[in-house]
């Protein structure tokens, strides 16, 4: 059963279950400080193919069919998979998915994709309308760089607040086996646009948003950062995570000993030329597939917020001179 919980939250009265999940990533991926936690590493950006899109969907597939596997069920059994990424058309979830046979339902949420991938197979399975549901989202640097940006043959020099698009992918399954970690609550958030229009900050667009829907979630649930294990962000990277600290200052909610960013956490940002830390589909999908659900299962973490956040542009709007509306939703996984 679904109900609402203050304005802006759903909560799930049987807890949907992660009952498997997988996690793919690149060779920049691999000399971060994650790599032991991932399923499987891929060291050539092409994965064997002829293009970086064509390799993005073998990434995306590859996560797929890793957690089916740990399931323990076929894809016959999964009656709907959410599945989007970066590029445009999500041509990357379609070719993925094209030879599964699984009713399909392409998710464009930018870099918020596997949250909200997370909470429509939630709503599918909570509400009886899928005995098991799947999510799955991925990106890849050349991809986003050739669509986004320049080709990588311009050789350009980014600016001090970019971020770097992580190659990798996460999918989960969910059912109703009330057991393992489940999903809990969840909530939806809203477009908020500061007007920034720097595509080399996605930091800066993304953390109102992060901070709207965190202190929304907060007060429909009547809980304080203190009554979670970690809050987990998708890819606010340093400036993001520090904005989004000054946001909630203000409010009174402070975050920063439970907090942590998946763009900071999958690479070593002393190491690794990445500036301000990881962003893309594939980085909050990767780690949460991988570094956040191992440690839910360990012990490690009971009860945590994954919010991933997203910066809801396209090359058309920048070249434009659009500002970048961001986004930015909640899942509260526990473990059961």
């Amino acid at each position: 059963m679904i109900r609402r919980i203050g304005h802006y939250t759903l909560g799930f009265e049987e807890m949907p279950a992660i009952i498997g999940y997988g996690s793919v990533a690149g060779k920049k991926e691999s000399e971060g400080p994650l790599k032991n936690y991932f399923d499987k590493l891929i060291y050539d950006s092409y994965a064997g193919q002829d293009s970086w899109e064509k390799a993005e969907s073998i990434f995306q597939e590859e996560a797929f069919t890793i957690a089916l596997q740990k399931s323990q069920i076929s894809n016959e059994e999964i009656n709907f998979i959410f599945a989007g990424d970066l590029l445009n058309q999500c041509i990357s979830s379609s070719f993925s998915m094209r030879g599964f046979d699984i009713p399909y339902l392409g998710q464009y949420g930018a870099c918020s994709t596997m949250a909200q991938g997370l909470i429509m197979a939630s709503v599918m399975v909570e509400s009886g309308a899928a005995q098991n549901a799947a999510c799955v989202t991925s990106s890849h640097f050349c991809s986003a760089e050739r669509q986004y940006r320049f080709p990588l043959e311009y050789g350009g020099q980014r600016t001090p607040t970019s971020q770097w698009t992580v190659t990798g992918s996460g999918s989960c399954i969910l059912s109703n086996a009330k057991k393992g970690p489940c999903v809990a609550r969840a909530s939806v958030g809203s477009i908020v646009d500061y007007g920034v229009n720097d595509v080399n900050n996605m930091g800066a667009a993304m953390a109102p948003a992060a901070a709207q829907t965190l202190m929304r979630y907060f007060e429909d649930t009547a809980t304080t950062p203190n009554d979670y294990d970690a809050i987990f962000t998708g890819d606010l990277g340093k400036l993001g995570s520090d904005l989004l600290y000054e946001i909630l200052s203000k409010e009174k909610i402070y975050i920063s000993d439970k907090h942590h960013d998946c763009g900071l956490m999958i690479y070593n940002g002393e190491k690794q030329d990445v500036h301000c830390g990881g962003s893309g589909c594939g980085c909050s999908a990767s780690v949460l597939c991988s570094y956040i659900l191992n440690n839910m299962e360990k012990g490690t973490f009971n009860n945590i917020i994954f919010m991933a956040t997203g910066a809801l542009m396209s090359p058309t709007t920048c070249f434009q001179g659009e500002s970048i509306p961001g986004i930015a939703h909640a899942v509260n996984i526990k473990m059961r």
